[in-house]
Parts: C-alpha cells; sequence; structure tokens
C-alpha cells in the first residue's frame, strides 16, 4: 500500500499525468471544434493537438529542473528523454501516420479497380505530431511544471 501512496503524493509523476490529461482534454476538444463533432476516443488517441506526449515530458523535466536544479543529473535524464520523445513525435511517428493514410487509400483503390473485398486492415493515421502540435505540447507541459512549483513546491 505503500507504494501506491508514494507513487501518488509523487509531485514529479502527478505533475507529468496532469499534464498528459490535460492535452489530451484540449485535443478532444479541439478535434470536436474542427470536425463539428465529438469523439471521445480522442481522450486515449495519438496524434492531434496538442502532444500529450510532449506535454508529459515537458513537464516532467521541467519539473525536475525547478526541484532538483538544472545542473542535477535527473534533469539531465529527464531533459534528453524530453528531446527524444518530441523529436520522434514530428519524425518517425509523424511519417508512420502519412505512410498509413496512403496504404488505406491505396486498400480502398485495388479494391475499386478489382472490385475484390480486401482484408479488413485500417492503419492508424493518427500517430505523430506536426511541429505546432508539438511544441504546444511543449508549453503546456513547461507552464504547468511553473503553476505546480510555485503552488505546491514553494
Amino acid at each position: 500500500m505503500k507504494y501506491i501512496t508514494d507513487l501518488f503524493s509523487n509531485v514529479f509523476v502527478m505533475t507529468a499525468l496532469a499534464s498528459w490529461a490535460e492535452a489530451q482534454v484540449l485535443k478532444t476538444i479541439i478535434h470536436a471544434i474542427v470536425n463539428r463533432k465529438l469523439d471521445i476516443s480522442r481522450l486515449f488517441g495519438d496524434g492531434g493537438m496538442p502532444s500529450g506526449h510532449s506535454a508529459t515530458v515537458t513537464s516532467l523535466a521541467a519539473c525536475i529542473g525547478l526541484v532538483k536544479g538544472l545542473g542535477s543529473v535527473e534533469f539531465a535524464i529527464a531533459g534528453i528523454v524530453a528531446v527524444v520523445v518530441c523529436h520522434d513525435a514530428m519524425g518517425v511517428r509523424l511519417e508512420t501516420g502519412k505512410q498509413s493514410t496512403v496504404l488505406n487509400e491505396m486498400m480502398k483503390a485495388v479494391e475499386l479497380i478489382t472490385s475484390k473485398k480486401m482484408p479488413e486492415v485500417k492503419l492508424k493515421e493518427f500517430v505523430g505530431h506536426t511541429p505546432s502540435q508539438v511544441g504546444a505540447g511543449v508549453i503546456l507541459g513547461i507552464v504547468n511544471a511553473i503553476i505546480v512549483y510555485n503552488v505546491f513546491l514553494r
């Protein structure tokens, strides 16, 4: 039981989880406004504005930096992990989403041309982020860390 108490009283974990949750709620709201339709699956989905991955790792790194100092080994680890996650979201994962879109369209075209039923496989297209989506997640994460630090840790 102490492990659970320790986990939920860890300000670094809670700040990161809160940033992820806020990003996911914002992403769902923005998606609903843009598409004029509420899609609850966006609460747990990848891709979209803002990046939940970026918000999570950035808030963790920023909170560690504020509490432990920018010269700490903890900040160095969290900061490097945050850079890698944000870079990956804009790189490999964004390209994967683009490729999934193309492949899904190709499957539809092949089915139309050949009149044969293709396997019911739809590749996930929302997996990566544009630079602005990552940037919004980074800003959200930093702002959350600053608020937590000033409200709860000072």
